[in-house]
């Protein structure tokens, strides 16, 4: 699939639902897509997806691993069990997205891993957790 193909596929549907398609290494800077849809099993690897607006998507066991999000509207985002690492989410706004379970290093499936992602100047407002695994505390000084 090229940029073109995929920018049709995936264009401003409220509802979209799509699922175990693959979008690897295109460049879909400014890519819109509409409120609620899904996308189930998609792999988006070393995509570049700067400045999309994917308010309100749902991501299912999608990979990003390598993709470039920066500056992107990930508003109401939600992700269960994606690929984040290496990410590029520079300025990118994620206030109130959900990430579900999350991995922040450690080898478990099933869990939306953030290893390595660049979260610089990212907006982090209301995010919603619902468990961090792979976190090491630092010791406490006595």
């Amino acid at each position: 699939m090229d940029s073109s193909e995929a920018r049709k596929t995936l264009g401003w549907t409220q509802g979209l639902s799509r699922s175990r398609l693959t979008f690897d290494g295109l460049e879909l800077t400014s890519l819109a897509i509409g409120h609620q849809a899904s996308l189930d099993r998609c792999s988006f690897i070393g995509t570049d997806l700067r400045q999309a607006v994917l308010d309100g998507m749902f991501f299912r066991l999608c990979n990003f691993r390598g993709a470039n999000l920066r500056g992107s509207s990930l508003r109401y985002t939600r992700f269960g069990g994606c690929d984040l690492r290496d990410v590029d989410l520079r300025d990118a706004d994620l206030t109130g997205a959900n990430l579900g379970a999350l991995n922040t290093g450690r080898a478990d499936v099933g869990r939306t891993d953030l290893t390595g992602a660049l979260l610089s100047g990212a907006f982090l407002r209301d995010i919603t957790v619902l468990a961090v695994r792979g976190w090491r505390p630092e010791r406490a000084e006595n």
